[in-house]
């Protein structure tokens, strides 16, 4: 299943690269580096692609196959090293495709690949591999980014951060903490430096959830602003992709070249004059200055850490001249917001779900009937890892008893419960002339991993952002005491990623608080050299 032994070089010498800093270069930590950075050093000829590949599988190496084996790689691309050469040869023929030119992505294991299997983190799907890549994944290899390889989920992308091909992937913060779900293997992948891009999923939080337990930036778009053709579906009301990075320029370089309108995917139709193919233009260090900011009171009192960290974070804002608010959101949208979540997101998942898998090959579950009956099969571990994964298993009873898709309870909330939540929001934001609502990402530290709760957490606001389909940025805001990251989301109304990229950018130049993470620490002579 893991092809890491085929990139083992022969010397460690090959793996890692030493660079001489003249007076005029700056040496940069390798985890630091944004897409900006690559580029230059790039340019001066102080990197290229293949020895930028090099010191991302040298990380691999050191902390997903030993060290702390995070297990948050479950496939690695065995061409990568020779498409990085390909790609360097063609920067110096023909100049870079986009900013995005040989720089290593990983992918959550539930896009498709056209050259790696997508499994969705499930032992029923293993060595599926899809006759074509998803549309981003599409429009990311066009513009030059190597597909690196796949990454662990929690299966399925719902429950745990724990998968019955790849097991439990481990936050690298602290090893017995959860890196969050359902995007944790690329949370973790990306705060460890595997790569200086990943992309994620979100249905109830799950780009968001990972990023803030990990100390990245993550986004998840509007609703309709990236396609969702070719993911594996959890819930396509609110299903959406989104890049997780450790810079908030990062998230917007990449942004800009997955946008466009999809045919195969007719929610895309919505961003149709609205997307953007240059996010980084609204980048400005002074983009607080002015603004208006709302905090989301209701969701904090839960650990007194993660307050303070946003209080001293809403400070910072103020020191920048931002003007900032308390809102409350309505007590029946705090009481029902699960609800209506759960009413829509299972049984979607029950009919979603068949449709994929009826494109698989003749040896695979074609519906969630199959998919529980072959669960049933798997009762201990297995050579070399997974194993079962009786929560997400579970869940699989509960999707196919919800309902079809004509059902009232599921149409009333979809056709009507939806809209009324988006008004609400819409209006608290219009009524205090806001430019984003701000609140803890997650109301808690992340929780032990003996201890994570698989469902959305009921204290975190995160399922608004997927309810209305409105995009929500999530930046590192601080530390617990025990070291655990904190991060804050900037949620705003729909196609209001310009704005809400331009505050968390301002934020973070302001606050400057991720750091590379106790148990994957630098490796010797990777600092990236640029003029």
């Amino acid at each position: 299943m893991r092809l890491h032994r085929s990139f083992r070089l022969a010397t460690l010498a090959a793996l890692l690269i030493s660079y001489t800093v003249s007076a005029r270069a700056a040496a940069i930590d390798f985890d630091a580096a944004t897409i900006a950075d690559l580029n230059q050093a790039f340019k001066a000829g102080s990197l290229t692609s293949e020895q930028l590949v090099q010191q991302c599988l040298a990380r691999i190496e050191a902390y997903d196959d030993n060290g702390p084996k995070l297990n948050a790689v479950i496939t690695l691309n065995p061409k990568a090293l020779d498409i990085a050469r390909a790609l360097d040869a063609e920067r110096k023929s023909k100049g870079p495709r986009s900013p995005l030119h040989g720089i290593p992505v990983l992918l959550k294991d539930n896009y498709d690949t056209f050259d790696m299997p997508t499994t969705g983190g499930s032992v029923m799907l293993e060595n599926w591999v899809p006759p074509d890549d998803a549309y981003v994944v599409k429009k990311l290899r066009d513009a030059g980014a190597i597909i690196l390889g796949k990454l662990n989920l929690s299966e399925f992308a719902s429950g745990a951060a724990h998968s019955s091909l790849g097991g439990q992937t481990l936050n690298p913060h602290d090893l017995t903490r959860t890196p969050s779900g359902s995007s944790g293997g690329t949370g973790a992948a990306i705060a460890a430096a595997y790569a200086p891009l990943g992309l994620g999923t979100d249905t109830g939080g799950s780009i968001r959830g990972p990023a803030t337990a990990n100390g990245i930036v993550g986004l998840k778009p509007t609703h309709g602003l990236m396609s969702r053709d070719g993911i594996i579906p959890l819930s396509l009301t609110f299903d959406t992709g989104g890049p997780l990075a450790r810079s908030v320029y990062d998230v917007a370089v990449s942004l800009g070249v997955m946008t466009g309108v999809d045919p195969a995917d007719p929610a895309t139709q919505k961003s149709k004059g609205k997307a953007v193919t240059d996010y980084t233009q609204f980048l400005k260090t002074d983009a607080l200055k002015g603004a208006r900011i709302g905090i989301a009171r209701d969701f904090l009192g839960a650990d007194q850490d993660v307050d303070w960290v946003v209080e001293s974070a809403l400070e910072s804002m103020r020191k920048a001249g931002a003007t900032v608010i308390d809102v409350r959101y309505p007590k029946w949208l705090l009481d029902s917001k699960g609800e209506f979540y759960s009413a829509v997101r299972n049984p979607e998942f029950a009919v979603q779900i068949n449709t994929y898998l009826a494109a698989t090959g003749p040896s695979y579950p074609k519906t969630i009937e199959d998919l529980i009956a072959r669960s049933n099969d798997v009762r201990s571990l297995r050579p070399g890892g997974g194993g079962p994964n009786p929560v997400r298993w579970t869940l699989f009873k509960k999707e196919a008893e919800a309902g079809k898709l004509d059902d009232y309870r599921y149409l009333s909330v979809r056709d009507h419960a939806l809209p009324m939540v988006r008004m609400v929001v819409e209006g608290i934001l219009a009524a205090e002339k806001l430019d984003a609502i701000v609140y803890p990402t997650s109301p808690r530290r992340p929780a032990l991993i003996a201890q994570a709760q698989p469902q959305p957490d009921a204290a975190s606001a995160t399922n608004i952002a997927n309810l209305t389909g409105f995009p929500d940025l999530i930046v590192p805001a601080g530390f617990t005491t025990d070291d655990l990251p904190v991060g804050i989301s900037f949620f705003g109304p729909a196609f209001s990623e310009p704005k809400l990229l331009a505050l968390g950018y301002s934020f973070e130049q302001a606050t400057r608080v991720r750091r590379l993470p106790v148990h994957t620490p630098a490796l010797a002579n990777q600092a990236v050299v640029t003029p």
